[in-house]
């Protein structure tokens, strides 16, 4: 009767060491992910500020040719450029640290500004086309992994290779002419009817966000122009997510239905649909948010194309603006602002998918 009561004695503490050194380990690894953003934005800041002047300066490359060479040379010495790079490299960084991004060549704008008042519709549209991608790529590859190798399953994955392998603006350009010239039952371009547009500028602290403000207004008619402009922008760049989603949650629940776990259960008699919804389906989404900050960074870079098919004026369509008019400060503000996005959401992504994911170790 001694020696069990003696072996048992230790089994509590034990249990209980385990536990905090999982959940310091977590800590550690949330702590590590979170730091690595810092040298992740400085490393890509360094080579934007680099890659910009290369070809010069940033009011060479935006007024020359426009400004007389005496007058271009005044605003070059005015604005710091003729000092040496590395100089004007340490000033820079001082001014992002202070929230300065400088102030846009060709309108003279604090890139700031253009930053706040853009970055809601790009935001906007991201969400709305990540929404489609879940809603077409997760239950399509779910339906193709059931059939494996029947019809259903080869037309599914013949519409995903379209959807990945179709370049956004084609895409774009389609829907325009199928549902906005053809069908005409959705608009082609913009992000609501300039009578909506008129509506919002009677909100006294507006989002930029149109849906939000559209429902801060409570007019439904608003609402629903919001919704009607939306819906051939985020289905051009949510399909192109949603080919990717269709593969991953086939490939993954095929592979899940192989494995030892699921083998037993089946043994045990478990319906091929229950096999389906409880053990094969779950473990499918992992690769889903594993892969979701990539997505969300090929999404950002698809909707400067996406932007400018459908004039949404995001950063997309103003990226691809100043980049018109080699307006080097804006592009390089909007450039570190949509780094700094993409490394934040891979955070949270590392951060869930560690939660989720008992394969993750830390």
């Amino acid at each position: 009767m001694s020696s069990p009561t003696a072996a048992a004695a230790p089994a509590k503490p034990a249990k209980r060491v385990k536990r905090n050194r999982l959940s310091g380990g977590f800590f550690r690894f949330v702590l590590t992910r979170f730091l690595l953003i810092i040298p992740t934005v400085f490393i890509l800041v360094t080579v934007v500020f680099f890659v910009m002047r290369a070809t010069g300066d940033p009011i060479s490359a935006a007024l020359g040719g426009r400004l007389a060479p005496d007058e271009l040379q005044r605003r070059i010495h005015a604005a710091g450029y003729d000092r040496p790079i590395i100089v004007q490299y340490i000033d820079y960084l001082g001014g992002l640290l202070h929230g300065d991004l400088g102030t846009t060549m060709t309108d003279n704008q604090p890139v700031v500004s253009i930053l706040t008042r853009y970055g809601a519709a790009t935001l906007e549209l991201a969400i709305l086309a990540l929404i489609i991608a879940l809603l077409v790529g997760i239950p399509l590859g779910r339906l193709a992994a059931h059939h494996r190798d029947h019809a259903s399953d080869a037309g599914i994955r013949i519409f995903a290779i379209l959807c990945y392998a179709t370049p956004v603006f084609f895409l774009g350009l389609l829907l325009k002419l199928v549902f906005a010239v053809w069908m005409n039952v959705l608009p082609s371009s913009g992000r609501a009817s300039l009578s909506s547009e008129m509506q919002f500028t009677r909100l006294v602290s507006p989002t930029g966000l149109y849906i939000v403000d559209a429902l801060q207004l409570g007019d439904m008619s608003v609402l629903a122009d919001v919704l009607r402009h939306a819906v051939l922008p985020a289905l051009a760049l949510g399909l192109l997510t949603a080919g990717v989603f269709i593969r991953l949650v086939r490939t993954n629940v095929i592979a899940t239905y192989n494995s030892g776990y699921v083998e037993a259960a089946r043994s045990r008699g478990v319906g091929e649909g229950r096999l389906l919804g409880k053990h094969a389906w779950k473990p499918a989404l992992i690769p889903i948010i594993t892969v979701m900050g990539m997505q969300i960074a090929l999404m950002l870079a698809g909707a400067v194309l996406t932007e400018t098919t459908f004039e949404w004026k995001g950063l997309g369509f103003m990226l691809s603006t100043y980049l018109k008019a080699r307006d080097f400060v804006a592009v390089q503000g909007i450039v570190i602002l949509i780094a700094i996005i993409v490394a934040v959401v891979n955070f949270i992504v590392d951060v869930i998918a560690a939660i989720i994911d008992p394969r993750v170790r830390y």
